[in-house]
């Protein structure tokens, strides 16, 4: 049985492990990063999914924020129920987050921790806090 404070420690099978890692990349300790790619998890970001959309102007944030919610909705409902992911850059705002709580929602699927780094917007922080899913650095990193 794993640590309280190990995200890890949750999921069974650690394959299955859902992460959302907030804020600047430059926050991430090395053995956070060197645990999750262990893991053989699947590591999403939206730029992965916006490159092809980066030589287009957008007419406006909502536009934007609408393109990139389209392309993760698209990632998230075409993958495995059970394979576990590590998400950066998404969600980047409350809403976004609520939109990703309704579809974890509509797989019956949920998280098994937050990380929040410094850069992370206040509002997820204390979102994903009232959940209960926020995880502090340090108690990933050791």
């Amino acid at each position: 049985m794993g640590a309280i404070n190990d995200p890890f420690a949750r999921c069974g099978v650690r394959a299955k492990t859902k992460l959302l890692l907030l804020g600047s990349p430059a926050f991430r300790p090395e053995n956070l990063m060197n645990r999750v790619c262990s893991l053989n998890l699947e590591h999403v970001s939206p730029a992965n999914f916006m490159r092809s959309e980066i030589s287009r102007r957008r007419a406006s944030a909502s536009a934007e924020e609408a393109a990139t919610l389209a392309a993760m909705r698209k990632w998230f409902f075409t993958r495995k129920p059970d394979a576990g992911f590590v998400l950066t850059d998404f969600p980047a705002t409350l809403l976004q987050a609520k939109v990703f709580d309704e579809w974890l929602d509509a797989r019956d699927e949920c998280l098994d921790g937050v990380v929040a780094g410094p850069g992370s917007h206040e509002s997820l922080v204390t979102h994903y806090h009232q959940l209960g899913l926020l995880r502090e650095i340090e108690e990933l990193a050791a």
